[in-house]
């Protein structure tokens, strides 16, 4: 009986593909018992949209949102006897304005936001999962020698940078779901944050906040088709997040109906040989985590 708490359609994200109501039907005929609906947040500044954006506008950006809300209702309503439907989203953390502007959707939309995917995808204002280049431009950001970018100090401070934006948005919204919490090693699979010791003592701080108020930790199955060899998080991190009492649950972070339960034969694997013994997943309860200050 699978369950995701974590996907995008084309109808409402631009790097994804079909509709949402694709995504459901396929998840349906794969026996999903539980699927979240999490399209991104909208953005604030013309210089966060990426390249398939260009056509549109800030205002457009924030209508597609809405329209997701209203077409993800109608199609919980409409599959409510086949599905268990949680529609969320998932989080940016780009500026201040993100995050105050997720705040004004939550106030204006608590009848319909069921619960947050926190995740991070910028650091120092870049994505850091959109290619390769890119994400080397925010690490290289950091260096304090463009000459010498991988240097121990460059990474520390970039892992560093990641995980903090991480912790305050924990800290302020309280997300049911972290998502792909080790997503800052994306194209540096093979790094651990054991050989960086200050962002090794951040992850720990992260994982006991979000324990301390009850959220669950996606093992997001994306990192296989990314060309992991395990899924979000990696085995340390996984070691301590179950040291410090933490619960996992599922997610495809489908892109599309092909994505849908995507690598979940892996995934399952992975929990068990990385000693995961119990999976969670969320029931709707008519009321979200209570905001942090």
């Amino acid at each position: 009986m699978p369950v995701s708490h974590h996907s995008h359609s084309g109808q409402f994200c631009k790097h994804a593909v079909g509709t949402l109501e694709d995504v459901i039907l396929q998840a349906i005929a794969q026996g999903f018992v539980v699927y979240g609906l999490t399209e991104h947040v909208p953005r604030y500044r013309a210089d966060d949209l990426y390249p398939e954006e260009s056509d549109l506008t800030l205002d457009a950006l924030a209508g597609q949102f809405e329209a997701f809300l209203t077409e993800a209702h109608r199609l919980k309503a409409k599959y409510a006897d086949k599905i268990n439907l949680l529609v969320g989203l998932e989080t940016e953390s780009i500026t201040e304005l993100d995050l105050s502007g997720l705040a004004s959707l939550l106030a204006q939309h608590t009848d319909q936001i069921e619960y947050i995917v926190g995740s991070v995808h910028h650091v120092a204002g870049i994505p850091i999962d959109f290619d390769q280049p890119t994400f080397a431009s925010a690490l290289t950001s950091f260096a304090p020698d463009p000459s010498s970018p991988a240097e121990p100090a460059t990474t520390s401070a970039f892992l560093c940078a990641y995980l903090d934006a991480q912790h305050d948005l924990l800290r302020r919204f309280h997300p049911e779901v972290v998502g792909h919490l080790d997503l800052c090693r994306l194209y540096t699979p093979v790094l651990r944050f054991a050989d960086f010791p200050a962002a090794l003592e951040r992850v720990r701080r992260n994982v006991a906040f979000a324990v301390s108020y009850g959220a669950l930790f996606e093992l997001n199955a994306a990192a296989f088709r990314k060309g992991w060899d395990a899924a979000y998080p990696a085995p340390d991190v996984v070691e301590i997040v179950l040291g410090a009492g933490g619960r996992f649950t599922l997610s495809d972070d489908s892109h599309g109906p092909h994505a849908v339960g995507l690598n979940y034969h892996k995934l399952l694997e992975y929990a068990r040989r990385e000693g995961i013994g119990e999976l969670w997943t969320l029931e709707a309860c008519g009321e979200r985590n209570a905001e942090g200050g």
